[in-house]
């Protein structure tokens, strides 16, 4: 196994020895590892950011999932960790940031003197949109049936019934970090099968 020669700790070649197995080898249980040692530590820093459990949590996943989709980007010129939380604070910041955008329109919508008419979409679907979304769920669906069995699985348990990741574990009697680290390649499998299909969807 290939050792970065510039890093000094034991902890900083041992997570580039888990990164040169998962994206080498794509081996599930360094993803679930990397997961594992960097999940709480990340949590907490985000959730300082952000002052939000639920955001913080949220924000943790795509910061694992775009950590691993990049992973042939890495390279060992600064630690793993370093890079990794580099990934989760960027992101991090982009959200606050779109968030603020977001709820500056909505107080110049509420303190402007003059009156402003903004169509509120009705939740119900019309005829014509009701066939278009039945489908768009009946493609999802055929996409979905692409996937190798284990991958299609957790997305049909994930997103058409719903369950959360510790619900999913407990159903599969997987561990929490697997479910996690392959509901991340499952969907990006289901990105690329998707974007061949976008002119159908």
């Amino acid at each position: 196994m290939e050792v970065a020669s510039q890093f000094t700790t034991e902890k900083a070649q041992r997570d580039y020895q888990l990164v040169c197995l998962a994206r080498e080898k794509g081996d599930q249980r360094a993803y679930a590892d990397l997961m594992r040692m960097y999940r709480e530590p990340i949590y907490l820093m985000l959730l300082k950011m952000t002052n939000n459990p639920t955001e913080a949590d949220d924000l943790t996943i795509e910061a694992f999932g775009k950590a691993f989709a990049s992973l042939h980007l890495y390279t060992p010129t600064h630690a793993f960790s370093t890079w990794l939380f580099s990934i989760a604070t960027n992101n991090c910041v982009d959200f606050i940031r779109k968030k603020r955008l977001q709820t500056v329109y909505l107080d110049d919508i509420r303190t402007g003197n003059e009156v402003y008419e903004y169509p509120i979409p009705s939740e119900a679907h019309n005829p014509e949109e009701t066939i278009i979304h039945q489908q768009r769920v009946q493609m999802l669906r055929e996409v979905v049936s692409q996937l190798k069995p284990r991958y299609r699985r957790l997305v049909e348990l994930r997103y058409f019934e719903e369950l959360s990741y510790e619900e999913i574990a407990e159903q599969l009697n997987l561990p929490l970090g697997t479910v996690k680290v392959q509901l991340f390649r499952a969907r990006d499998l289901l990105h690329n099968i998707l974007t061949t299909k976008k002119d159908q969807i």
